[in-house]
């Protein structure tokens, strides 16, 4: 008796054990066996929700927020299509397997903007599963297999999931969470496919329709060049993107704007105002001619025109600032906003159609259109309410659309007639034209009678133009005959300059020679031949580079250094702003003096190295400033050792001063020479400076 006591005692003390520390299954959380799932689960009973509206929470900040029934939720969880706002919604599952095998099913909530898929890790953490959305996806049309996402839970356990869903748009998307077992997921595609087929058809038949009212305003544009064809052009581009954009939004349907995921909501209400206000009104401007028969309207047109460009612009800028829902607001308040205004328009236009048939196909397609429009929104009022039906006008219906076809093709009719009307009229043209040039031979006949008599009476008057036009003949070909005289002469001194400095040279090369210094009299004859070889080329020409004066420059002065030793030093400074292969200067104007500076510059007998420096600047936009300095005895001193006996007077100097002269008489220019004593300035110093500004032609 004792043990069978105790075994109950054990067996009371189990079943208690088991009733206080068993996990029960929360009431929220879904029981279900994954084994054999049911087709579909209505899991609104098992969802918690933290809902907003104009401000989106992260994943760390909703989890401080407590999770409720979608009952006693926002109204966007009953009325997601009337969200004017951005709606932003967190779901929570607790799924638990109840059956012995592991399986997969798979929610579906709709296709909504932005839609984040998290599983729970069980220490409060979260891991990303997987995103979609229609703002979000940039794949092919593959992309809305995703919107259904993966519950997996292993056998015997649990699992939580969350379903983050955003959205911007003004139509909201409806909220139906439904979890299918991977059968009747495949059904439930194939049911979208067949319910979606149907309007992508209709939009693919208006595409077709609209790309030939294309291609024939094309070909019309072709044979009558005019903006009313341009702006019809225009409006038919809108409408074939804008619906073109519809095709996207359907889904398991092809489209080549999926990569771009954002146009479609920038062509949507902008699309509308774009196409059906202000193209509309330049191409009834244009087609109308209202400049010149109805100036006054023209100008009501313009400035609808230019009112709804702006909206178009506030529309974008709403849009960038993802206020998606107020372009759809703002084009329905449009549209109410110009129902009368149209009417008014309209009654005008028609007083004046006995006199203008074309403003019949302007009017009869805008009537199709106006009454088809209103109608379906007067249809979507009883159904959806005021707000609902400004909501929807962006989103036509095949009313809408038959409207939208018909004005087409009245505009399109009205432009072909018109171009039969400009036909006709050319011919009419032409007929007077050629009655005109019949009256015109016959003027041509009097007169050349007329001219007849004038030839003669301005005989006299030519003669005398003609003498003097032999005297002013007479004065430029003199002034042709100075000028040359002037360049004979500038040849002459040219030729004046080259044995003057060959001279110098062969007496630097003889000192080498007497010294037996044949390496450098080798070196110093193939730099004078490089030398010889330039001063025969620039005697032919009267300008030369920057860059072929600086390296002559400094091959002469190289020269030089060596025929003194090592005891001259030289430096040529050339402003780095310079375009030196562009600026010209006269050929051996600056060697003189240079070759002047080197010579005083080694008798100083207060140097024992002489200095010589030259430098290159542009002093205005169009004057080239040249600088010779050296630190030799200076003017003064020259001009008192020149009296001294049997002393030799350097003419290279007094020749370049001539040649400038004479090329500013030859080219009209200002080449302006200074020679500065440096022991005017400081009588510290000693040297020379030689300042020549050079004119650019």
């Amino acid at each position: 008796m004792i043990p069978v006591k105790r075994i109950c005692f054990l067996l009371l003390i189990f079943c208690y054990t088991t009733s206080v520390f068993a996990q029960p299954a929360a009431e929220d959380t879904l029981l279900i066996d994954l084994g054999a799932p049911p087709a579909t689960v209505d899991l609104r009973p098992y969802i918690t929700v933290v809902e907003t509206t104009g401000h989106v929470l992260s994943l760390q900040q909703v989890q401080g927020r407590p999770f409720i029934p979608p009952q006693q939720s926002l109204p966007a969880w009953q009325n997601a299509h009337k969200n004017h706002r951005v709606w932003d919604c967190w779901l929570k599952l607790s799924v638990r397997n109840t059956g012995g095998k592991d399986s997969t099913l798979t929610l579906f909530t709709g296709w909504h903007d932005y839609m984040y898929w998290y599983v729970g890790t069980g220490n409060g953490g979260w891991t990303a599963l997987s995103h979609a959305g229609l703002m979000l996806d940039k794949d092919d049309v593959g992309r809305w297999e995703r919107y259904g996402f993966p519950v997996q839970v292993p056998a015997g356990q649990s699992r939580t999931f969350l379903l983050h869903i955003i959205n911007k748009s003004f139509n909201g998307k409806p909220l139906a969470p439904v979890l299918f077992n991977a059968l009747q997921y495949e059904r439930f595609r194939n049911n979208g496919l067949n319910t979606y087929r149907a309007p992508a058809v209709v939009i693919q038949v208006i595409l077709g329709m609209l790309l030939v009212f294309l291609t024939i305003a094309i070909i019309n544009y072709t044979q009558l060049p005019d903006r009313s064809y341009l702006y019809f052009a225009a409006y038919i581009m809108g409408l074939v993107l804008f619906f073109a954009l519809r095709l996207e939004s359907k889904p398991y349907q092809l489209s080549v704007f999926h990569r771009w995921p954002m146009l479609k909501y920038y062509w949507d209400a902008p699309a509308m105002l774009f196409c059906f206000y202000f193209m509309y009104l330049l191409f009834g401007n244009a087609f109308l001619n209202l400049k010149e028969r109805y100036p006054y309207m023209q100008r009501i047109f313009n400035i609808s025109a230019a009112c709804t460009g702006g909206v178009i612009l506030i529309c974008f800028f709403c849009i960038f600032w993802e206020k998606y829902h107020i372009p759809g607001i703002i084009y329905g308040y449009v549209y109410l906003a110009t129902l009368l205004p149209l009417l008014v328009i309209f009654i005008a236009l028609a007083k004046r159609s006995r006199h203008h048939p074309l403003i019949r196909f302007f009017l009869f397609g805008s009537l199709c259109f106006y009454m088809a429009y209103l109608a379906s929104f007067l249809l979507r009022i009883k159904s959806l309410g005021l707000t609902g039906a400004l909501g929807e006008l962006s989103a036509p219906s095949m009313l809408m659309m038959t409207g939208i076809l018909l004005q087409a093709m009245f505009f399109l009719a009205g432009l072909s007639y018109r171009n039969k009307l400009v036909h006709h009229e050319r011919t009419k043209t032409q007929e007077m034209l050629i009655k005109q040039l019949n009256k015109n031979k016959e003027l041509q006949r009097k007169l050349n009678e007329q001219l007849e008599e004038l030839v003669k009476e301005q005989t006299s008057e030519i003669l005398r133009k003609k003498q003097e036009l032999e005297e002013q003949r007479q004065i430029q070909l003199n002034i042709e005959y100075d000028k040359k005289l002037t360049e004979i002469e500038l040849k002459a001194i040219r030729a004046q300059i080259n044995p003057h400095f060959i001279f110098n040279c062969l007496n630097s090369i003889q000192l080498f020679v007497m010294q037996r210094d044949y390496e450098y009299a080798q070196k110093y004859l193939s730099d004078f031949s490089y030398l010889i070889r330039k001063t025969l080329d620039f005697s032919r020409r009267n300008f030369i580079t920057l860059t072929d004066e600086i390296t002559y420059l400094n091959t002469y002065l190289g020269l030089e250094k060596m025929r003194f030793e090592n005891k001259m030093e030289y430096d040529i400074r050339v402003d780095p702003a310079l375009a030196t292969t562009e600026l010209e200067i006269p050929a051996m104007l600056l060697q003189p003096y240079v070759e002047n500076a080197v010579k005083h510059g080694m008798t100083n007998p207060d140097q024992t190295i002489g200095q010589l420096i030259i430098r290159f600047q542009q002093l205005d936009a169009d004057v080239l400033e040249c600088v010779i300095e050296d630190n030799g005895i200076g003017i003064t001193r020259s001009r008192e050792l020149r009296t001294l006996p049997k002393h030799h007077q350097s003419s290279g100097m007094e020749i370049s001063f001539n040649r400038a002269e004479l090329l500013n008489k030859m080219y009209n220019t200002d080449i302006h020479i200074e020679i500065i004593d440096k022991s005017h300035r400081n009588f510290t110093e000693s040297g020379t400076i030689v300042r020549i500004l050079i004119p650019q032609l």
